[in-house]
């Protein structure tokens, strides 16, 4: 496939007619135009599916209830392209190890299971019995429990997530790496120190009663669309809204919505941010700290003054402890640290406080800008320690909303997909099926590919997902997969991590989408998911499947099942699989806020399963919110013992990609197109280092274990970012993330503080990683 690369500053706002465009052009390539336009009609809408993109919450109130994105994600997985027996007899797993991540998935639907045969190194045909046989054979050779690793993506369903989670337990593990891992465990983890709750505060709703909404480290106009529409509707009502990000990003400038067709055919665009601050990567805990001291102060003078303070001394008195150590903290960092940290001025960082402080009701809202840096645990608690200063809990308009990335990643969460389990979790699950769980915490997903990597690992199954190009250290992360005696993968297309096959065995198992039909042996069947937002939706694909090979996740967990531990004196497993409301009314028995599940899915907007933390009740040790007293980090890389870092690296998606999975080569709102291997750069940093837009350099990481890490030949793109920060996307960029480099308390690969260097390219040639 060849494409023309240029790059070419976008002066239009985001979503208008680039987004109309962008979505029929992808309508149309998916060779099912009519299923698609029925499909895209029914996403996010009762008695329809959920989107398997992003996590946003549905607003029901529109007429169309997807977004670009979305589209993209509908029309890529409901496509007449498919894969089968003809197609991997053509291509040998080598040859294709060679393509693009593009290349493999643009080839469609995997239709039929396969087994590689690694005398021919082609995959071939497997009846659903014998893989399942094949399973069973190789979990039942294993001589523990723990050499098993259960891997699951953020977009299988509660039902198939739930089951996935039963299994693994029966059979005596808490092996669940998953990718909450590498994305949001700061959030929930800092959350749950915080408040005893670690998911988000706040409504959907709770957008539109916002006097001032605080944006970090994320990118909404690619990661998750819709959430334009409420940050433009907040604005148009007077909220205020004040983005840090790094780069500056068209989506969080300048909204045209493509729903009114008004702006989509002339200039007309919202403002989206009413301030606009790029502090440097891994500096938001500092650009808070500052906001904090600034606000200190003014608290403190009028308190001298005898006018009264500025902070909620009630909601501090009756909800909080630990302030008075935290303030401590902040006095006693000084402006000159926070500067330097954080990459803002203290006149900017005053001018950002000023907002919050003449803001009744704020929400703070957070990605993956956040959550993927050494500190992150620590930048998150900062944030809630702000909020909690203003009692900025508990009321309409105000609250903390960490931005989730994949459709059902917190849903997963929910159901037990959690390498450390609460021991009222495995008290419920055990009493209720009358058996012992195991109680040893299991492994998050850098502790299984630590696993795999020192032979520990005899079974890997993936629930979904593209491990091997989705996880850091990617050479690594590919031989850790390649330890494996079996590697089985539960997918919907063909992708880079059936193609590092296990050393005896490996599987393609060819799942349902969220798009096509789920009949079982009890009739059609739906599923739920869970949003950003702590509502739980039913999901009820429309299409007919292209095959009648392909199976629900739900039913390939349940076959595993049956097949690797059989059934227990109150487990039938493929009985659950025939009718998944036996399913739901074991989830109700198990988990909290599902009572009456089966009744409440009939809700056409879903349930709001609760927040204690929302309803000012903290599930913490002293049953009061904590203040967090942690110091700003006196390095980002203490690993590197003060060598210098000539450049700070984050890696990020373009727009045509979701995750993994690479729509096509464009960037629309960076000016890319037909390109990936690029690195985005200050002007004035690549005219210091002797360089011009459009050289070619290698990057290479710094590091401290004696591993090499590059990749080769990026092109330099002149961009609106701080000096000494660098970005480039990712999969491509994954060889550069060291494996042992995860944030503190989460585990999560810090794949947005990378240390590197970069030198004029050696070669042309480009490194395919990804």
């Amino acid at each position: 496939m060849k494409f023309k690369s240029k790059i070419k500053p976008y002066s239009a706002a985001a979503g208008g007619w680039g987004s109309l465009e962008a979505t029929t052009r992808f309508v149309f390539d998916s060779k099912q135009v009519l299923k698609n336009m029925v499909n895209l009609m029914r996403m996010n809408k009762a008695k329809g599916f959920d989107c398997p993109g992003c996590a946003w919450g549905d607003d029901n109130k529109s007429t169309f209830s997807f977004c670009e994105n979305g589209a993209k994600a509908v029309t890529w997985e409901a496509t007449r392209r498919h894969v089968d027996r003809d197609f991997f007899a053509a291509h040998s797993v080598s040859r294709l190890y060679l393509e693009s991540d593009y290349f493999l998935e643009y080839q469609g639907r995997v239709v039929e299971p396969m087994r590689y045969n690694r005398e021919t190194d082609h995959y071939e045909p497997i009846g659903w019995d014998d893989a399942f046989a094949l399973i069973g054979k190789h979990i039942k050779n294993m001589t523990g429990p723990n050499q098993l690793e259960l891997y699951t993506s953020g977009r299988a369903s509660n039902e198939a997530s739930w089951l996935y989670q039963l299994f693994g337990r029966v059979l005596g593990t808490n092996n669940f790496p998953d990718c909450s891992n590498m994305c949001h465990e700061a959030s929930g983890y800092g959350m749950q120190q915080s408040l005893g709750v670690g998911k988000g505060t706040i409504h959907l709703d709770d957008f539109d009663h916002a006097d001032a909404i605080f944006v970090f480290g994320q990118n909404p106009g690619t990661n998750h669309p819709r959430m334009l529409h409420s940050l433009r509707h907040a604005a148009e009502h007077g909220a205020r809204i004040v983005t840090f990000n790094t780069l500056r990003e068209r989506g969080l400038e300048r909204f045209a919505d493509p729903q009114k067709p008004l702006e989509v055919v002339t200039p007309l665009a919202g403002t989206i941010s009413h301030r606009y601050y790029q502090p440097n990567l891994g500096g938001d805990m500092a650009v808070v700290r500052g906001m904090v001291k600034a606000l200190l102060e003014t608290h403190n003078a009028r308190l001298a003054a005898g006018k009264g303070g500025i902070f909620d001394s009630e909601f501090i008195e009756a909800h909080t402890q630990g302030v008075a150590d935290y303030l401590a903290e902040v006095d006693a960092t000084s402006w000159a640290f926070i500067e330097s940290q954080s990459g803002l001025s203290e006149a900017q960082i005053r001018e950002a406080a000023q907002i919050y402080q003449q803001a009744d009701n704020v929400i703070c809202t957070w990605a993956m800008g956040i959550t993927q840096h050494k500190h992150s645990l620590v930048t998150v608690r900062e944030i809630v320690n702000l909020q909690l200063l203003f009692g900025q809990l508990g009321k309409p308009g105000a609250g903390l909303c960490p931005v989730r990335g994949h459709s059902n990643v917190q849903g997963n969460r929910t159901m037990g997909i959690d390498e450390q389990p609460s021991q009222a979790f495995l008290d419920s699950l055990g009493n209720h099926f009358d058996f012992a769980p195991p109680r040893a915490h299991g492994h998050n997903t850098v502790e299984a590919l630590g696993a795999m990597l020192r032979d520990e690992v005899r079974v890997l199954i993936a629930l979904g997902g593209n491990l091997a190009a989705a996880a850091p250290d990617s050479h690594r992360t590919e031989e850790a997969l390649r330890q494996c005696d079996l590697t089985v993968h539960i997918s919907t297309k063909l992708n880079r991590s059936h193609l590092v096959t296990g050393k005896r065995d490996a599987l393609i198992l060819p799942a349902l989408g969220r798009t096509e039909q789920d009949i079982q042996a009890g009739g059609p069947q739906f599923v739920t998911v869970e949003d950003s937002f702590s509502m739980v939706h039913a999901s009820e694909g429309i299409g007919k499947p292209l095959f009648d090979t392909q199976r629900s996740e739900t039913a390939i967990v349940a076959g595993i099942a049956d097949a690797a531990v059989g059934n227990t004196p109150t487990i039938d497993w493929l009985a659950l699989a025939g009718d998944y409301n036996q399913i739901r009314d074991h989830i109700a028995a198990t988990i909290p806020g599902f009572t009456d599940f089966n009744r409440k899915c009939e809700h056409p907007g879903g349930f709001y399963l609760g927040n204690a933390a929302a309803e000012l009740r903290f599930a913490t040790p002293s049953g009061k919110a904590q203040f967090s007293h942690a110091p700003l980090p006196e390095s980002l890389f203490p690993q590197l013992k003060g060598e210098t870092v000539p450049f700070v690296l984050q890696t990020l998606r373009s727009h045509d990609q979701y995750n993994t999975t690479i729509y096509g080569l464009d960037d629309r709102y960076r000016g890319v197109y037909g390109q990936r291997e690029v690195l985005f750069m200050n002007p004035e940093d690549i005219a210091a280092a002797g360089y011009r837009p459009g050289d070619l350099v290698d990057i290479a990481t710094l590091w401290n274990d004696g591993v090499k890490r590059e990749v080769f030949g990026f092109k330099l793109v002149a961009y609106d970012i701080p000096r000494g920060n660098l970005a480039a996307y990712y999969p491509e960029t994954n060889p550069l993330v060291p494996m042992n480099s995860i944030g503190d308390g989460t585990g999560t690969p810090t794949s947005k503080s990378v240390p590197v260097k970069i030198s004029r390219a050696a070669t042309r040639q480009t490194l395919r990683i990804a």
